[in-house]
Parts: structure tokens; sequence; C-alpha cells
């Protein structure tokens, strides 16, 4: 292996999140048609960790090796919590503790995803009817997390169809609220080599959405790469105008109490030369490689204090990280 990294090869691989009770959120999502590719248990450190991600023939990334992915989602669970009724999830869009926003799932049809999802019993933020915005929803998993539902093709095309196919679906971004947009900008594109794919600016709303992520393997023809909703693996920063000019304000990252994100992931080709490369730009370091008892993950800390971990990408290396 190369002594080089390219963050051409870069992938933003998941998104942790923190859950109560993992049999719970293991069925809701997959429910939502996504599998469980990997459990790994830390029984001496009393946590374990369920991998999930869109796996059918269909997916983007079907297949692959869990770090050769992008848009899984990964459940901590911390052992006890489940039996514990004082203990709940922070989602990050209460106050005061607001940060990590919604995980988004882009489908088919959205008016019959939707429905499928009612049926089952699972509650809304926000229904297709509520409010103005009648071409997103909002899902709630066990824990309160939002989970955001986009249509692959305008609400009117999928009008009275009533079917939705799983396999179709994307996990398509994670969004997080920063509060310096060229900060965060400067932070995901220079330093980690994302490319900003979309911006929408809402100025009447006071604020913009940015969307990145990785061009890479996942650019290939017929790989699913067309309109921002037939991706996966997206980043959806949201910057509400103003907030960086409050030096007192800040966001939630999810790891100060109370606690429920935890990280986004980014895989690499080279682990040791990607860290090598970001200490030469300064990074704030969460945790180093050399750092603990786990050498083989590092955190580095965004502008807002958002933990992004960097693995190694088993594809480059031939052997397993676990």
């Amino acid at each position: 292996m190369a002594s080089t990294t390219d963050t051409k090869n870069y992938k933003f691989n998941h998104s942790m999140l923190r859950v109560k009770d993992p049999k719970e959120s293991v069925k809701f999502y997959s429910f939502l048609g996504m599998s469980l590719l990997k459990k790994l248990e830390f029984p001496d450190a009393k946590f374990d960790l369920y991998f999930l991600g869109f796996d059918s023939p269909k997916a983007v990334s079907a297949g692959n090796n869990l770090w050769d992915r992008e848009g899984l989602i990964e459940l901590t669970h911390n052992y006890g919590t489940e039996n514990d009724p004082e203990y709940k999830i922070n989602n990050g869009n209460v106050e005061p503790h607001r940060g990590f926003g919604h995980t988004c799932v882009s489908v088919d049809n959205l008016q019959a995803a939707c429905a499928r999802l009612e049926e089952a019993g699972y509650k809304f933020q926000k229904k297709l009817t509520d409010g103005r915005m009648r071409h997103i929803a909002f899902v709630l998993d066990p824990d309160g997390y939002w989970v955001e539902l986009i249509g692959q093709k305008p609400v009117e095309e999928t009008e009275g169809v009533t079917t939705t196919d799983l396999e179709t679906y994307r996990m398509n971004h994670t969004m997080l609220r920063v509060k310096d947009a060229e900060k965060s900008l400067a932070f995901y594109r220079d330093l980690l080599g994302m490319t900003l794919f979309r911006t929408h600016e809402a100025p009447a709303a006071a604020f913009n959405l940015y969307f990145l992520g990785y061009p890479g393997a996942s650019a290939a023809p017929g790989a699913g790469v067309g309109p921002p909703a037939e991706r996966e693996g997206l980043l959806e920063l949201t910057w509400n105008y103003g907030t960086e000019k409050d030096e007192a304000f800040s966001y939630h990252n999810g790891n100060a109490e109370p606690q429920g994100f935890g990280h986004i992931c980014v895989s690499v080709d080279n682990l040791e030369a990607a860290c090598a490369r970001l200490e030469g730009l300064n990074v704030a370091w969460k945790k180093r490689l050399t750092d603990g008892r786990m050498k083989n993950v590092a955190f580095v800390l965004d502008p807002d204090g958002y933990w992004v971990e960097l693995v190694q990408n088993e594809r480059f290396t031939g052997k397993a990280n676990f």
C-alpha cells in the first residue's frame, strides 16, 4: 500500500447515533429497507455497534466491504439503557441542545413510503400534509431522531401510485447545523476533500443549506448519482443567518450531556497517511491514532466541535479493521 493519501478515494461512510433499545431501533431501520451489515460487540467496554445500510442489488454500495460504502447508520448501544426508565436520547432538535438535525432517506414514491410507515404505527414529526412544504416528511425513529423522507421524483409524478420499492431507497444525507458556514465549508472541502454539490439559499427564512459529498467511485455510470436525491452519503450543513456573529453562540455536538448523535465517519485509503496530512493542516484532534487502546481509528473536530471519525477502507489493505 502506498504511503500517500488521496481524498478522491475517501467516502462518507456512516453517521453514528446512540440508541436506548437496539432491538427496536434495528427493527425500525430494517423496516425502512436497511440491512444489518455487521454487529461489533465490545462486552468488556459494555457496548455494541450495529451497522445498517441499503444492500439490495439496486443499492449503490451493494456487496462492498463495510468501510467501502457510503450512507451507513451506526447504532451504538450502551448496555443497560434499554432497562433504564430515566434514560433518554437527545435528538439534537430541542433547545438548548440543538446541533445534529436528521438523517434523510430518499424514496421512489414519497406518498406510498409515508403511508406504509404510518400504517406500521410509526410517528411523524411532520407529515406530507403538514405546513407549506408538501414534498418532504419527517418520521421519528424509536428514540425520537428525525428521519427526513424525500422523493427521488417530484410528488406530482407519484400521485395516486400506492406501491413503493424498498430496494430503490438511498440513505441520502445527514444534516448538521453549523455556526459559521464559511469555516465549515472550508473544513469539509479543503481539509476533508468533499465537493460542494448544491447550495440552497432561503433568505426569506434566513438560512442556507449546503450539500457536500465525495464524487469518487459512486460517480461511475449507473451508480445512482444523477439528481441529488438519487445519491447516497451526502452531508447537509444548515446555517442560520447571524449565528457566526454571536461569540457566545454554540451548537451541541451530541457527545456532551445529554448525549445522542455521536459522529460522522470518513473512510480513507491510507489511515496513517490521512492522519499525517491532517496533522500538517493543523486540525483539532479529539483522538489521534496513537491515543488510547484503539489504534485503528482517529477523530478530528470540525469547527463546531462535531466529531469526525477516520477509519481505514479495507479495500486498500485487504485486511479486516476489527
